[in-house]
């Protein structure tokens, strides 16, 4: 055990570490999406021109990175994520400019995870081919449903027909795929839900991600609320969607993501392990951690304050702060009791620099509970606990 005072940090070795790029624009809006992303017009304009300045920000990306370097010095990076809004927008000599200047920048592990994310409308499928010539390995789209009330119902601008063709070319590109979808949706019956996993299991991916949908706060859903399936119902659909998955070889590690044997998410597992990531580009959020502190920062949100931030000022930062030993435990705890199988309970310390018995009083309590797995080596959500992993990761307040 760390001999280090309760409030006090103290790390014997850092964390792997990842780079997420966010990039925040979309075609249109989503009416259920809290996300930081800004809609531009439909499609291209009449120049061929994407409808945002892309060499404007990829320079803004490119800098941001660069104010990083000093606090990763002989780090190696080991995934890329690039995420959004719809980064698939993104032109593929844009795309190619972007990840050479990251390669040129930083130790980039060799086979490293290069994921993008992609909606399933032609503009963004008809570049996929290029996009895998860049370096992106994995794609993640945006699928949501395969029914076209349901997709309607979200606000999506595809249909299932361009959803199923997206897939295809996809699979036929990168080395790894997964698809995004979402249950819970306005007026869906076990029937509908029960199509949607067994088209998205027709493709054989070998990632899924089903995530329930939620009335998120500063959404037009929130404000203008669809009807959704009650509780029983919610529940009966993702027991459902469970039962095909885990009978089609899809093993669920973390609560809402699913994968084959050794395809999970290596970006998404670094977050849960609460690995470090340096987040670059509008409202990108990081976390640093160096031998007796961990950092996060925010970034500006508004695309356009960003990228004069960055072109005035260097530094598009409007947060940088130490996170403080008394809220450790509780971070700690919100990502990794995510996982399934949980994480090595030796893993607290190496990751918050903390002695394990600071939280001592919240394990007895969680076990007592029936929330927390009784295995003294593994920091484990039971079956219970996952059910209810609010009231488990709670305990872990300071």
């Amino acid at each position: 055990m760390l001999k280090v005072q309760p409030n006090s940090v103290s790390l014997t070795a850092l964390p792997p570490l990842a780079l997420y790029i966010h990039f925040p624009w979309c075609e249109k809006k989503c009416p259920y999406c809290d996300f930081n992303s800004h809609q531009i017009k439909a499609g291209v304009s009449g120049d061929g021109k994407p409808g945002f300045d892309e060499q404007r920000y990829i320079k803004a990306l490119i800098a941001d990175l660069e104010t990083e370097l000093p606090n990763i010095w002989g780090r190696q990076v080991h995934s890329i994520f690039i995420g959004g809004g719809t980064p698939s927008l993104l032109s593929p000599a844009g795309m190619d400019d972007l990840l050479c200047a990251i390669r040129a920048r930083v130790n980039l592990e060799p086979d490293a995870e290069i994921t993008m994310e992609a909606n399933p409308g032609s503009i963004e499928v008809d570049k996929f081919a290029a996009f895998a010539k860049c370096g992106i390995n994995r794609v993640s789209i945006g699928v949501q449903s395969f029914q076209d009330k349901q997709l309607k119902a979200l606000g999506r601008i595809h249909n299932g027909a361009e959803a199923k063709r997206a897939i295809q070319i996809a699979l036929d590109h990168f080395k790894s795929v997964n698809l995004d979808l979402m249950y819970g949706l306005p007026d869906q019956s076990l029937a509908d839900a029960k199509a949607d996993v067994e088209m998205a299991l027709s493709f054989q991916t070998p990632h899924l991600s089903f995530y329930n949908l939620t009335l998120e706060p500063n959404t037009y859903f929130a404000s203008f609320p669809p009807q959704l399936p009650s509780e029983d119902e919610i529940d009966a659909i993702f027991e459902q969607n469970l039962e095909l998955l885990t009978k089609a070889g899809y093993q669920r590690y973390e609560v809402s993501a699913y994968a084959k044997k050794g395809q999970e998410c290596k970006h998404n597992l670094n977050y849960w392990r609460f690995g470090d990531y340096i987040g670059i580009g509008a409202g990108a959020h990081g976390k640093l951690s160096f031998a007796n502190k961990i950092t996060r920062q925010v970034r500006e949100r508004q695309p356009e304050a960003y990228m004069t931030a960055m072109e005035n000022k260097g530094n598009a930062l409007i947060e940088s702060k130490e996170i403080a030993a008394k809220e450790l435990p509780f971070e700690f705890m919100l990502n990794t009791l995510r996982l399934t199988d949980g994480v090595a309970t030796n893993t607290f310390s190496e990751r918050t620099g903390l002695p394990l018995h600071v939280i001592s009083k919240a394990l007895t309590q969680a076990s007592q509970k029936g929330l927390l797995d009784a295995d003294p080596s593994k920091l484990k959500a039971t079956d219970q606990g996952l059910r209810y992993l609010n009231n488990l990761q709670e305990l872990f307040l300071e």
